[in-house]
């Protein structure tokens, strides 16, 4: 059965989620936003060609993809989002609810840093 939370509830997760990424990743993370939306969009899930359950997204230029001769940085900030109600499905307690936020949370890390899906599969992520 789902376990349901408050997005109030959701967002503070995702925050001790955040706190918990080792340092030398976060302190990459210049310029990104992070954000929960319910679910995907038409668009999100265009963009993906996801026909499974989509529970994150990264949207922006991979880190790796990044600076350059001048290193101007991009105006708009880099997004990572996860979709709570797809999070929530997969989950039947706190516990399992915080282990796929962080989970997520850390897959879409990965795309930040220019992992594709291959790569992400093929190191467990």
């Amino acid at each position: 059965m789902p376990y349901h939370v408050s997005r109030t509830d959701f967002d503070s997760l995702v925050e001790k989620a955040v706190a918990v990424l080792p340092e030398e990743f976060k302190k990459y993370f210049t310029n990104i936003t992070i954000m929960v939306e319910d679910y995907p969009s038409k668009e999100d899930r265009r963009l993906t060609g996801s026909k499974g359950l989509l529970l994150g997204l990264f949207k922006g230029v991979p880190y790796t993809r990044k600076g350059g001769f001048f290193d101007i940085p991009y105006p708009l900030p880099d997004t990572i989002i996860l979709f709570q109600k797809n999070i929530e499905d997969l989950c039947s307690s706190e516990k399992e609810l915080i282990e796929q936020i962080t989970k997520t949370l850390i897959h879409e890390v990965g795309h930040y840093f220019g992992l594709s899906e291959k790569d992400l599969t093929k190191h467990g992520i």
